[in-house]
């Protein structure tokens, strides 16, 4: 059995993973999506893998080597069926719609002008999003009408078609932190809250971590965010409101883990490695 891993760097997490497949002695190779040459209409090569952890920086390289391994058979952590809904946020939101998971109010627009009335049925202050995007990067809280037709306009001017769809979410009154849920399959493995006196409680924008307990609650709606989009190894990220309980913000197909696994002593390499081998032993039953 051989197992791939598609990875743009070697952060903290590909380390983890790489010692994690040495230390059990499993066959393994490391490919660099820089380096990722393939012949779309000769997959023989490729069918030494029997499954493929993705681990790009890139959405859509990541993407991509997904859609490819899978038309082959080759199983992916996570297929290419599951990364395309969470890559976009509207497909994300209206997935999870349709599943009736609780989820903040949402709005879509596709010109400035509609985006201003999208926002004043919302309510100030609300929240805006590209549709494509990590880290809290290119958010914005419109507090008001100039400060929405200013984003809105800039938006505009910034060319590419994602950003001329416009994504306004609700702004939850959070108790200055979010909730991010690890989801392994059925299990809902670890969850910690991730605090800051800003309003973007992300750690990539210094929001500090600390254990959650998983309760009950928060496996339901993890599980059933999971099982909305398509399941595997995601994170999904909780708001808590004071009036409706928890809300689905988003739902991440390759998360990070870095402030996690020791905050929390979880083995989420491992568990990620064992998802990949189940995939991979039902692979090579067919």
């Amino acid at each position: 059995m051989r197992i791939g891993v598609v990875y743009s760097r070697l952060r903290v997490e590909e380390k983890w993973l790489f010692a994690d497949l040495e230390k059990r002695g499993i066959d393994h190779e490391r490919i660099k999506d820089s380096d990722f040459i393939v012949d779309l209409a000769d997959p023989q090569d490729w069918q030494r893998f029997d499954a493929v952890i993705i681990r790009s920086l890139s959405a859509s390289r990541g993407l991509y080597a997904a859609q490819v391994f899978n038309s082959w058979g080759i199983p992916t952590v996570n297929p290419y069926s599951v990364g395309e809904i969470c890559v976009d946020k509207v497909r994300t939101t209206s997935v999870l719609a349709a599943a009736g998971v609780p989820q903040p109010r949402t709005m879509m627009a596709f010109t400035p002008e509609s985006a201003v009335k999208a926002g004043e049925a919302l309510g100030y202050p609300y929240v805006v999003k590209p549709i494509v995007g990590s880290w809290g990067r290119m958010v914005s809280k419109i507090n008001d009408l100039d400060a929405a037709e200013a984003v809105f306009e800039h938006k505009q001017m910034l060319g590419g078609f994602q950003q001329q769809i416009f994504y306004l979410q609700e702004m939850i009154n959070k108790p200055g932190r979010d909730i991010r849920a690890f989801v392994i399959g059925d299990q809902t493995t670890v969850a910690i809250y991730r605090h800051a006196e800003h309003w973007v409680t992300n750690t990539a924008r210094g929001a500090k971590a600390s254990v959650c307990e998983v309760t009950d609650e928060i496996h339901a709606i993890s599980q059933a965010a999971a099982n909305a989009v398509g399941g595997g190894v995601l994170a999904i990220d909780l708001l808590e409101d004071p009036e409706r309980g928890y809300l689905v913000n988003e739902v991440n197909h390759t998360m990070e883990y870095h402030s996690t696994v020791p905050l929390t002593g979880v083995d989420l390499p491992g568990m990620i490695v064992d998802h990949a081998l189940k995939l991979a032993d039902k692979k090579t039953k067919k």
